[in-house]
């Protein structure tokens, strides 16, 4: 008995979870059973939140469509920017602590924890309607998450700029209006009801602050708050016309 093929091609940045040498080019795929096309893609590298469009034969078809025999699959990824609520939210993975903060500081309701375990990432990511970060792929191949996205970079900071443009969350930034540390939205507080909550010599230098109403955190526009607003400033650029 022959064994049972079909065609695929990934197209775009979908390329980047695929093998070497099946990258921007037809390939041929030994059927094993009847998966769907979710389970297909997904045993092929990529995972099923970073695809937009699966046509199979010309024809769109939805990830629980059967796979079958002597078709040719073309698998499209996400538009950027993937379009999202006026106010997104996220959750990401234990090992993304410093982009959960970057994108905390640009005002965004960012969920983490640094022992938070995947069957609860995935279930809150899918209860709330949050995208989900992660570079576990594992992880992102969950039939519940709905909207997430691998970031491509291991820095932070290089990670961010791939959120802010992937989602287009440049003119949605709120910066500096979330605690970095606990969420929570920041309100604002005079120099008295801060008082012994800050050192002496910022006491002295600054008038204006900001306090969490949860974990009680006191932050003013010190040194580290210039190097935020630099970046900010960076990220306000990646909109602007070249």
């Amino acid at each position: 008995m022959s064994a049972r093929q079909l065609t695929v091609r990934f197209h775009g940045a979908l390329n980047d979870f695929v093998a070497p040498e099946r990258r921007e080019r037809t390939f041929t795929h030994v059927l094993q059973g009847s998966p769907s096309v979710k389970d297909l893609i997904e045993s092929l590298g990529p995972p099923h939140p970073e695809v937009d469009v699966v046509m199979v034969d010309g024809e769109p078809v939805g990830f629980g469509h059967r796979a079958e025999a002597d078709t040719h699959v073309d698998v499209y990824p996400a538009s950027v920017p993937v379009p999202l609520p006026e106010l997104p939210r996220f959750i990401l993975d234990v090992g993304l602590g410093r982009l959960s903060g970057f994108l905390r500081m640009l005002g965004f309701d960012t969920l983490w924890r640094n022992d938070s375990a995947d069957a609860l990432l995935a279930r809150v990511s899918h209860e709330e309607s949050r995208v989900l970060l992660t570079r576990d792929l594992g992880l992102l191949k969950r039939s519940e998450v709905v909207q997430g996205y691998y970031p491509r970079a291991t820095d932070p900071a290089h990670q961010l700029v791939e959120v802010v443009r992937r989602y287009g969350l440049t003119s949605r930034m709120r910066p500096f209006s979330r605690c970095l540390a606990c969420n929570a939205p920041l309100s604002t507080a005079t120099p008295d009801e801060v008082q012994g909550r800050i050192p002496e010599g910022v006491a002295q230098r600054h008038r204006h602050f900001q306090q969490c109403p949860g974990c009680q955190r006191v932050f003013w526009p010190g040194t580290h708050h210039e190097r935020m607003q630099n970046l900010v400033d960076t990220l306000r650029r990646l909109e602007q016309p070249t």
